[in-house]
């Protein structure tokens, strides 16, 4: 069966796309005329911030020519499987490398037999590297190891191949070399593909298929994109998603080039699409299995149902765009099932939804998603984990509001969600690292010495802390050489309390927070200086109070307007002066004790979007 599936692992940055571009190109899938940079990200945003978000498969054709091979005397080690001319259809299927999607990314290299392994050569090995090449290993990927970018004046070729060669135990003439600006070194990537990526393996004659990704299109509903791993997916056939126990009829298949084509079927090894019909969101997720209806195979291993890890509320700044808002959610979720929202209401923004996002990627990319596909203007709320709380009574909840988190007192305990990360930075800046750990609660772990001399920290942190500007402030303490990756490490125990904000005796629920107890006192004194500032005057003295712990720990009074009650006045004795200003007095008195606020909107947008 001369067809290889594999996928490209980098860091971002480290010209992934740059690469598949030269690849499209030299093996003649993509016309010059329609060639473009970066071809495979479809998404404006993709383009704009260089990184790739969903997954693109494509299928090449290489006309691998033994005869003329450099790769095969070279690498002696590998079988050389067919020692005729042949053509090789390619499948690769285009990652994400951000850790929020690392379930994502994990079921797409489930369905590839390699992958190459990119590594700038101006870079080095970094933290997302080695994240997703943790994957590749425990799924016992083959890994072409390749430094890109060889052509930058700044390239350290040779320390980076060595670098390489440790980490993978490999010779260091198994590390190729390319640049995928000039196409460099691009014909040998391909060539190691065909030589070291074993061919495709079947699982059985029941057609079996696994979901990597999935699209939506109003005519046609859902498309998934599936690997067949057994048997074969025809135009008509009834076929069944496995984990969401819903059957429908496959109105067409295909495969990508990346446009779609439609074909007759889909064969055991292949990657293609399926256009299921399906126009419900929630059916459809990544890791499920396609099989037939009637004569179904078992569900591939692997699959989990998405679950977020942090929340935040969703507000359109005008109640009227509630509805579009609504069915921007639902047509996001059809294309998106790691999205989940349930619509809540707050007494000041009136109503909207809380959303659960894979991390805080996934949450800029959702909203920046709303606010140029929908055109809605948003407010979105810091973005909070979730809790689980033991309340007295034995009863266990889980809590991602913070005007729903219990007094104190109330419970018998709370936990919170941890990460474990890797940093990786030059020696020099491990120091300010540390610190920076420390200040956000983290437990530092094990140091190593990378060789390329980097330093590589891993760490346990707070996902609270990870979401508070971590990762902005270890690139400032870094200069920039500073790279992250987590994961998720499972719930432990929280010394965190709820902070409310009380302006003129009444809490204010959107202002509400869950904070570590230790900084809660800096929060609340930073809080009610922000209000005090932002807040209008009003016709009595206005207090703004913080509470937490059951009593008030910050707290600032506004003076009152003034206004001259005594203006009118022509004369007279002074006493007429001093009992209209006495009035006032009392006036202001009776207003401090039953006076109302009504906090104006733009206030309250200022706090949520200043954090």
């Amino acid at each position: 069966m001369n067809i290889r599936n594999f996928s490209i692992i980098a860091h971002i940055d480290h010209g992934k796309s740059t690469l598949a571009d030269r690849m499209l190109e030299m093996t003649g899938t993509i016309e010059p005329r329609r060639m473009q940079e970066q071809v495979l990200d479809r998404m404006e945003l993709e383009r704009e911030r260089g990184i790739t978000i969903k997954m693109a498969p494509v299928r090449m054709v290489w006309k691998y020519k033994n005869q003329e091979s450099r790769i095969k005397n070279r690498d002696s080690a590998f079988d050389i499987r067919d020692s005729s001319d042949s053509e090789y259809i390619l499948n690769l299927i285009d990652t994400p490398g951000h850790v929020d999607f690392s379930y994502e990314v994990s079921r797409a290299l489930s369905a590839v037999e390699g992958v190459v392994l990119l590594v700038d050569a101006t870079q080095g090995v970094e933290a997302q590297t080695l994240s997703v090449l943790s994957v590749a290993r425990s799924l016992n990927r083959v890994i072409v190891p390749v430094v890109s970018k060889i052509d930058a004046p700044n390239a350290r070729v040779g320390e980076i191949v060595s670098e390489l060669s440790l980490l993978l135990g490999c010779p260091e003439e198994h590390v190729l070399k390319a640049s995928g600006k000039t196409g460099e070194g691009v014909r040998d990537i391909l060539e190691a593909i065909v030589v070291r990526i074993p061919e495709p393996r079947s699982s059985g004659q029941k057609p079996q298929a696994l979901v990597f990704d999935f699209g939506y299109s109003d005519h046609r509903g859902v498309i998934v994109y599936a690997r067949v791993f057994g048997g074969a997916l025809k135009k008509g056939d009834t076929l069944r998603l496995v984990a969401a126990d819903a059957s429908f009829t496959a109105l067409e298949v295909g495969i990508l080039t990346p446009d779609d084509v439609p074909c007759p079927e889909l064969a055991e090894g292949e990657i293609g699409y399926i256009v299921t019909g399906i126009k419900k969101p929630g059916v459809a997720s990544v890791g499920d299995t396609v099989t037939s209806a009637r004569d179904s195979a078992p569900a591939l291993p692997g699959y989990r149902a998405p679950t977020p890890v942090i929340w935040a509320s969703v507000y359109p700044e005008s109640q009227d765009d509630l509805p579009v808002l609504r069915q921007s959610l639902e047509r996001l979720r059809l294309s998106d099932s790691s999205l989940s929202y349930e619509e809540e209401s707050s007494g000041i923004m009136g109503k909207g939804f809380r959303c659960g996002f894979l991390g805080m990627l996934h949450l800029e990319i959702v909203i920046e998603r709303l606010r140029r596909e929908f055109n809605l203007t948003l407010v979105v709320t810091q973005p909070t984990t979730v809790y689980e709380v033991t309340h007295m009574n034995g009863s266990v909840e889980e809590i991602y509001s913070p005007s729903r988190f219990p007094d104190e007192g109330t419970t018998k305990q709370v936990r919170e969600m941890w990460t474990t990360i890797s940093v990786i930075t030059p020696p020099k800046y491990l120091g300010g690292v540390t610190q920076l750990l420390y200040e956000h609660e983290g437990v530092a772990g094990e140091t190593k010495t990378l060789p390329d001399g980097k330093m590589e920290l891993s760490a346990e942190i707070p996902l609270r802390e990870l979401m508070r500007g971590f990762f902005d402030r270890l690139k400032s303490i870094s200069s920039g050489f500073g790279s992250l990756s987590y994961e998720i490490a499972g719930l432990r125990d929280a010394d965190v309390v709820r902070l409310e904000i009380l302006v003129a005796d009444e809490p204010v629920p959107a202002f509400a927070r869950i904070v570590s107890r230790r900084r809660v006192q800096a929060e609340a004194e930073a809080m009610v200086e922000k209000l005090e500032k932002l807040l209008p005057k009003q016709l009595f003295v206005l207090k703004i109070q913080a509470k937490a712990m059951g009593r008030i720990i910050a707290a600032r009074r506004k003076s009152a307007m003034r206004k001259d009650v005594t203006g009118y006045l022509y004369g007279g004795d002074v006493t007429r002066k001093m009992k209209l200003l006495e009035k006032q007095k009392r006036g202001k008195k009776k207003m401090l004790a039953r006076g109302k606020v009504d906090i104006p909107h733009d206030v309250f947008l200022k706090v949520v979007r200043e954090g």
